[in-house]
């Protein structure tokens, strides 16, 4: 499959995410966060005695490789360190490592890290975010180019979105419990180009994707978030369309074909059929209010929620003020009517286009954090315990589901493609491949020494697998 975005021609030497042919892998998750690749002859079977071609030992972290010209670069950290990795891209050898120190320790959620986000690169400098420091760039030698702190951020699991590049500048995608933003800075330079809040926002984890509309209104970047996809102005980063349509916390990042969109969401009560009416805050107060001071307490919280307010009260007071008021009630009235599904929504228009732009919404058997495959015209998605399904992308129609034999694991990496073969890695290490197709099977299932929860990344012909202790490179010998 060939990824066809029209770009301006201005606009096409600093788009370098957005790659046409899909043979470069440049962020996360390849070109324009596809994960699908050009590359032939990809081994079926593999492992670390089996078509390896080379292991570098890294520190721990979860960010997927990204490839420039010269290097792939990867993050990492131990205890208070942040490490940003290049390695040779035919041989792995370390070129450099650099190391920043952490500025604070925000909240994590196991298996998130301190190193989750994939870096992007134009080729030569690269850029990373760090979610207790902010963005770093650093030159094709590891020189430090500059930095911008952000942060800290209150998202009880940790960020997990990666930055993209587009139109000279660093686009990053901040969404928390409270104080939600998207900020783009400057490539050369790394000041602030623009900021905008997202109050609509929740905790989010998607990686925005890019789309030229060909009507000469400039590139947008679209963001799957809490309740809603944006669509924004690389420019200014102002909203020009939306679709309210998308559960209360986003994962996985969506896949684009020329005119459409396709945005997996899950969280948790947001099953179709789980969907309560809430009632507003003020009648909620009236009732429920024992002390008098206009707000929930924990205590009054559990006389209406139960169990579930005792043990998880952060999911209630968003703002962290030990009560709940009106705005974290409203969050609680839009979660309650949020439903999780994988959506295709046509691409374009102004404003809310939810009426129209919806094609159609599946809602069984959804992954959490695997993002979605298009692979031809098939959607391929991985949930826990190993279950396949595949989507006919113009209908949603199940073509097939079932399960991987050998790996009825939890899934956090998301499946690639290239070479009519599909990737699908499990925590554990184990790596399926199927051969794609609308009735895909199992060719193999591969074991790695160590669990995986990066993405692998497909270039130059062969597979690149991070595991919790190293990076391998696979190819055929």
């Amino acid at each position: 499959m060939r990824i066809r975005l029209l770009l301006p021609t201005a606009l096409f030497a600093s788009i370098s995410v957005l790659t046409l042919g899909g043979t470069d892998w440049d962020g996360f998750r390849g070109a324009n966060s596809s994960g699908v690749s050009d590359a032939k002859g990809l081994p079926t079977t593999f492992g670390p005695d089996e078509n390896a071609i080379w292991k570098t030992d890294l520190p721990n972290g979860n960010s997927s490789p990204v490839f420039g010209q010269d290097a792939i670069f990867l993050t990492g950290s131990e205890g208070e360190s942040l490490y940003t990795i290049a390695l040779d891209r035919s041989t792995g050898r370390v070129l450099w490592r650099r190391e920043v120190m952490r500025d604070r320790e925000g909240p994590l959620r196991d298996p998130n890290k301190p190193a989750a986000p994939s870096a992007a690169t134009d080729g030569k400098n690269v850029f990373v975010f760090f979610q207790d420091l902010g963005l770093i760039s650093y030159g094709p030698d590891g020189n430090e180019r500059w930095r911008a702190p952000l942060g800290p951020f209150n998202n009880p699991f940790g960020i997990g979105a990666s930055p993209i590049l587009a139109g000279g500048k660093v686009i990053m995608v901040c969404d928390s419990e409270t104080g939600s933003f998207v900020i783009a800075v400057d490539q050369k330079s790394g000041k602030v180009a623009w900021k905008h809040d997202r109050p609509i926002a929740n905790r989010g984890y998607s990686t925005p994707v890019l789309w030229d509309p060909g009507d000469g209104s400039g590139l947008q970047f679209l963001i799957s978030g809490s309740f809603e996809l944006q669509a924004r102005s690389v420019e200014t980063g102002e909203k020009v369309w939306w679709v309210r349509s998308l559960t209360w916390q986003l994962k996985p990042t969506p896949v684009m074909d020329d005119d459409t969109i396709y945005v997996l969401g899950w969280a948790g009560m947001a099953d179709l059929g789980n969907q309560e009416d809430v009632p507003p805050f003020e009648e909620i107060v009236d009732q429920h209010d024992t002390d008098g001071d206009g707000r929930i307490s924990a205590k009054e919280a559990e006389v209406l929620f139960g169990e579930r307010a005792k043990n998880n009260w952060y999911a209630y007071d968003l703002d962290r003020t030990d009560h709940m008021e009106n705005d974290d009630w409203e969050i609680w009235r839009a979660k309650r009517k949020s439903v999780n599904s994988m959506q295709a929504i046509k691409l374009g228009g102004r404003g809310d286009m939810t009426a129209s732009a919806i094609k159609w919404q599946h809602y069984k058997t959804l992954p959490n954090v695997p993002s979605p495959l298009l692979y031809g015209d098939v959607i391929y998605l991985v949930k826990d315990g190993g279950i396949v399904t595949s989507l006919d992308k113009r209908t949603g129609e199940v073509l097939k589901q079932g399960r991987l034999p050998d790996a009825l694991d939890r899934y956090f990496a998301s499946p690639v493609a290239a070479d009519g073969k599909v990737f699908m890695t499990s925590e554990p290490g184990m790596i399926s491949v199927l051969r794609h197709g609308k009735q895909w099977e199992v060719l193999a299932a591969n074991k790695m020494d160590s669990e995986c929860y990066a993405t692998p990344a497909i270039v130059d012909d062969k597979l690149y697998v991070r595991t919790s202790k190293a990076l391998y490179c696979f190819g055929m010998k």
